[in-house]
């Protein structure tokens, strides 16, 4: 990739951004409601100031103000966030909408990590399996697995694991990241407690992937095992297991590697269905809870996190996608 291809390409993302920040601040201006009336009443008679000035206080603070002119809302937004200021959440007031992103966002990496390895992992082995061995019921059956999981939103399954692991069988807690009773900190009872109280959210991503990333795998091995050179080492004698791990599985592997950072992505932007029906406190667990509330500055400010998140990752596949498998041709 020439570097006038990826100036272009980073231009692209840059103007990608700029739309997603033009988008979520008008989409935003037009949902009713307006929740900061409440707020400047209670902060009017707390401080012993007028309305007018609880208003303007309030507005400088979360760097909102519904009552302004569109156009002068556009500028407070951008000069805030040229300064890195997202503004401070209406509902809980003192805590800004930064911090708020940076203490949830962990735990949707950690989740979103786990999920991504074992379920790129398992549908790798799968998918070889099923191009090595086409006529056992393996392929079906993965192929039917994939078609049920494609078909039903991955939100049923968390409805599912919920109600059978968690309220039927009593194996796995309802709620939280970790057990209240347990110091955090790198101590293996909470290392323990987290990935207990993380093992539903990750299944759910798994069951979910496994399938997509089996047959994408079977695929890419199919027209693998057709080269010359898996035909010549099948004539030499070398065994079954080395074929597959050294040649099949090294090269067919190789395009699905950039297809990590775009579905981490969309784990990320896909977590907020997720998030709330295991009230695990994650980025899209405080995204509903902000669209529930109507806290608008913590909307706008986590939407436009994650769309620039998964920008800059499918930016990054796109960058890396010619160096890791030569054969692509890439196009200005």
């Amino acid at each position: 990739m020439t570097p006038v291809i990826v100036l272009k390409r980073i231009g692209m993302a840059f103007v990608t951004v700029c739309l997603a920040t033009v988008m979520t601040f008008v989409l935003l201006r037009l949902t009713p409601g307006n929740a900061i009336d409440a707020w400047a009443r209670d902060y009017a008679t707390q401080f012993g100031i007028t309305l007018e000035e609880a208003y303007r206080r309030i507005a400088a603070m979360i760097n909102y103000n519904p009552n302004e002119p569109l156009h002068e809302q556009f500028v407070r937004y951008i000069s805030g966030l040229l300064q890195g200021n997202l503004g401070v959440s209406m509902v809980y007031q003192q805590i800004t909408v930064n911090s708020i992103i940076a203490n949830a966002m962990p735990w949707t990496i950690f989740v979103a990590t786990i999920s991504l390895f074992i379920s790129f992992v398992i549908g790798m082995l799968l998918g070889v399996r099923m191009a090595w061995k086409r006529n056992s019921i393996l392929e079906p059956s993965v192929s039917l697995f994939t078609v049920i999981t494609s078909a039903i939103p991955d939100f049923i399954f968390a409805i599912l694991l919920l109600v059978v692991f968690a309220y039927g069988l009593n194996w796995f807690p309802v709620n939280g990241a970790y057990d209240p009773f347990v110091t955090p900190g790198f101590n293996l009872d909470f290392i323990v407690s987290v990935l207990y109280y993380a093992a539903m959210p990750i299944l759910t991503f798994v069951i979910t992937n496994i399938g997509g990333w089996a047959l994408m795998m079977k695929g890419n091995a199919v027209s693998v095992l057709g080269e010359d050179y898996i035909i010549a080492a099948k004539a030499r004698g070398i065994s079954e297991s080395v074929i597959m791990n050294r040649y099949v599985m090294k090269n067919a592997m190789l395009p699905m590697i950039t297809m990590l950072a775009i579905t981490f992505g969309s784990m990320l932007g896909g977590a907020t269905l997720i998030e709330n029906i295991f009230q695990y406190p994650g980025i899209g667990y405080f995204l509903g809870e902000a669209t529930r509330t109507r806290d608008y500055t913590v909307m706008q400010g986590i939407m436009l996190f994650l769309s620039v998140t998964m920008i800059v990752a499918n930016l990054i596949a796109d960058l890396v996608y010619s160096k890791l498998d030569p054969r692509i041709k890439v196009e200005g």
